[in-house]
């Protein structure tokens, strides 16, 4: 397992939809990852949000959506009780010494980046790597995160040749629009939910069941 290198993807899954794999299976062939675990967010259940699945129906979409491809999807942050960012990769990191992970979100996550808990302890903690999304470049570009990190700026292929990552690094990837989003499959069809089917789940990254109840978003 030494130098598996692996892409981590957050997300609330809500649903899990061909976007995600497609932006998947695109940082592993820019990246020269071995796998991406699809970090599907518990939620908070004492705060409901309005229109959040349970975590089971969101997990088997994601379960669905990673077929036969080198994605693994996760709920391990319901597991370590994390609440922010920094938190989950400090933990995973300290679990899984012998891989190597790159935090992988799209460009608007990083025109607010500095706005996260501990901002730069993440990107001290792994490398980063952006994906373009239509409308946020100019606001990722100026963004305080990005004066910060352009010194530690470095293309694609030069990432994917490296031997071994270092941290704090960024990676800026170029990558067709995709039309799809969570939005607007609920919109078009509010019941997805209720045809995710039901029984025991396990977590394809820890091996351990993933409770079906009082876990929603």
């Amino acid at each position: 397992m030494t130098g598996m290198r692996t892409g981590l993807l957050g997300g609330s899954f809500n649903p899990a939809h061909g976007g995600h794999r497609r932006i998947s299976l695109f940082a592993m062939e820019a990246l020269g990852l071995d796998v991406v675990w699809w970090l599907v967010s518990p939620g908070n259940p004492l705060k409901p949000k309005e229109g959040m699945a349970p975590l089971q129906a969101r997990y088997r979409s994601a379960l669905k959506m990673s077929r036969r491809a080198p994605i693994r999807p996760t709920a391990i942050e319901r597991e370590l009780g994390t609440r922010y960012t920094v938190d989950t990769l400090s933990r995973i990191t300290r679990r899984y010494p012998k891989r190597d992970f790159v935090w992988l979100m799209g460009s608007d996550n990083l025109a607010s980046f500095h706005r996260w808990k501990d901002w730069r302890d993440i990107a001290r903690i792994m490398p980063i790597a952006t994906i373009a999304r239509p409308g946020y470049d100019a606001a990722a570009v100026a963004s305080p995160a990005m004066a910060w990190l352009a010194t530690h700026r470095v293309s694609p292929a030069v990432f994917r040749k490296r031997g071994q990552w270092s941290a704090p690094t960024l990676v800026m990837m170029r990558f067709d629009p995709d039309p799809r989003s969570a939005t607007s499959i609920r919109r078009s069809d509010p019941e997805w939910a209720a045809r995710m089917g039901s029984g025991p789940l396990r977590d394809q990254v820890t091996h351990r069941p993933i409770p079906g109840e009082g876990v929603t978003g």
